[in-house]
């Protein structure tokens, strides 16, 4: 029977919202508009120190405390860098009056829990009495950010900026292989062409970030685009335009990085 209560119990606990965004706002009460500034300032903070402040908004824990939910949440999300263990949450349970500012080992000499219960009393409370979630909810934030900025962390890892900086050159990538391919062709033919042409364009791709593979793929494709000239190209456009459109509508997935938590940060309501 004390079983079967247990798992009773365990059933009704608030499920764990999926770690998608860096800000998950569970009752609409940001503007779509809100939520994108917060989530554009978050993800550059991170680029730039390496530490991950999340943004949670849900109905209610019950029938857990905030402090018990917030603890399955960042146990499920992983907030922070594995071996930093610099990540903070900072959730909001609406209809409760509750918020919790959950903070990861690795900042807990920049965030104290006195610290954190100040931010909890003094910015948000104050702007979610008068019904402005969006302005303490930023205004928090921001503290966050400042208290971690001047904490000494080692830089984030580069790897994902040089994708993107990668990524960025593709189209004068492509389009430098074209016009080099076309002049390239009419001095060597197709085959001599190609040849260089692809080997051109695999050590530019090399140079410019894309590591090994991309440079060997990128060499291949300048080779074959060179070969068949611009015939064959036209009607390979078709499927060109089709995959770079299925590429411009995608956005990157947010995961939290295997920090840990140990229960410090603060609790408070409005």
């Amino acid at each position: 029977m004390l079983l079967f209560a247990s798992c009773s119990a365990q059933a009704e606990l608030i499920v764990i919202p999926p770690l998608q965004t860096r800000v998950t706002d569970l009752t609409q009460t940001l503007s779509p508009d809100q939520k994108s500034q917060l989530e554009a300032k978050l993800t550059a903070f991170e680029q730039q120190k390496g530490s991950q402040i999340a943004v949670l908004i849900v109905p209610t824990t019950q029938p857990e405390d905030i402090a018990q939910y917030a603890i399955r949440v960042v146990d499920t999300w992983k907030l922070g860098r594995a071996k930093q263990d610099d990540g903070v949450l900072v959730l909001v349970a609406k209809n409760d009056h509750k918020m919790r500012i959950e903070v990861g080992y690795g900042l807990e000499g920049a965030i104290p829990d006195l610290t954190a219960k100040r931010i909890i009393s003094e910015i948000m409370a104050p702007s979610f009495k008068q019904g402005d979630f969006y302005g303490g909810i930023n205004n928090a934030t921001d503290k966050l950010m400042g208290l971690v900025s001047g904490e000494q962390l080692p830089a984030p890892a580069a790897t994902q900026h040089g994708g993107k900086s990668f990524e960025n050159m593709l189209p004068l990538l492509l389009f430098g292989g074209l016009m080099l391919g076309a002049m390239l062709r009419a001095v060597f033919g197709n085959f001599f062409g190609g040849a260089l042409n692809g080997g051109a364009i695999g050590v530019l791709a090399w140079i410019l970030g894309g590591g090994i593979l991309a440079a060997v793929l990128f060499g291949i494709v300048a080779f074959f685009v060179t070969l068949i000239g611009p015939s064959g190209l036209s009607q390979m456009g078709g499927y060109g335009g089709g995959y770079g459109g299925g590429r411009s509508g995608g956005s990157d997935p947010f995961s939290g990085g295997g920090g840990g938590f140990g229960g410090g940060g603060a609790s408070g309501d409005w």
